[in-house]
């Protein structure tokens, strides 16, 4: 039986959480170690259930710069940022820049990708399925764009595609970190300051946006965890 931890932090600045990630994904990438060193049968008899984190959050404004993304998809400055009230970090996920705020559930799943026999590519899509279910309870069809990872509206009509969900992760001996950041009641006037995920030709909307009216913050979350529970323990 898998241990599923699921944890919110609540409003957390960016760097602290950053941190706090760091912390338990070095930690499981250890104890990962140790538990291979030790043989197959001794193993078998003796093993616990691997601790798998599933930390739910929110951030003041941020933007955060995926180890391979382009700089220039920063269209203000930093200066501009802070007046802004925003910071900005360059990080070790995969993905260009994007943006962190209130009223959007940033999640963080540090799992161990071989207890669950997951492939990274498979990863992100599970990732995608569970957004895309909880954006179905709403009433919203949400869907993959092809060649891009993310969760997407209209994404068979190119000139009205707009993401709602961000995904850039890390793996590191198996173990992820860093995941999604879905926008529910998002002040999306921040993505007018980059161009998101590098792309300059697609929008962005959220939960509120599409709905017309703002949603309940924590029905969102309860979602999130029945579906991304549905999804790992079947695995």
């Amino acid at each position: 039986m898998r241990d599923l931890i699921f944890t919110d932090w609540g409003v957390v600045e960016y760097e602290e959480a950053w941190n706090r990630q760091k912390a338990i994904f070095n930690a499981l990438i250890e104890e990962k170690v140790q538990k291979n060193g030790i043989d197959s049968k001794q193993r078998s008899s003796q093993e616990v259930p691997f601790p798998h984190h599933f930390i739910l959050c929110q951030h003041p404004p941020v933007y955060t710069l995926g180890k391979s993304g382009n700089e220039g998809n920063l269209l203000v400055s930093e200066a501009f940022l802070k007046s802004k009230g925003a910071s900005l970090f360059h990080i070790e996920r995969g993905g260009d820049i994007t943006y962190h705020g209130p009223g959007q559930w940033v999640g963080y799943p540090i799992l161990d990708l071989d207890d669950f026999s997951l492939s990274l590519r498979d990863y992100i899509a599970l990732l995608e399925e569970g957004i895309i279910r909880t954006l179905a309870d709403f009433g919203i069809t949400a869907s993959r764009y092809q060649g891009a990872i993310g969760v997407w509206l209209d994404a068979d009509n190119p000139s009205k595609a707009r993401k709602i969900c961000a995904i850039g992760v890390r793996a590191g001996r198996g173990v992820t970190m860093h995941g999604f950041a879905l926008n529910v009641n998002t002040d999306l006037s921040f993505f007018n300051y980059i161009h998101p995920c590098g792309f300059v030709d697609k929008g962005v909307t959220s939960l509120a946006g599409e709905l017309g009216h703002e949603v309940s913050m924590d029905e969102v979350k309860d979602r999130l965890k029945i579906h991304f529970n549905t999804l790992l323990s079947g695995r």
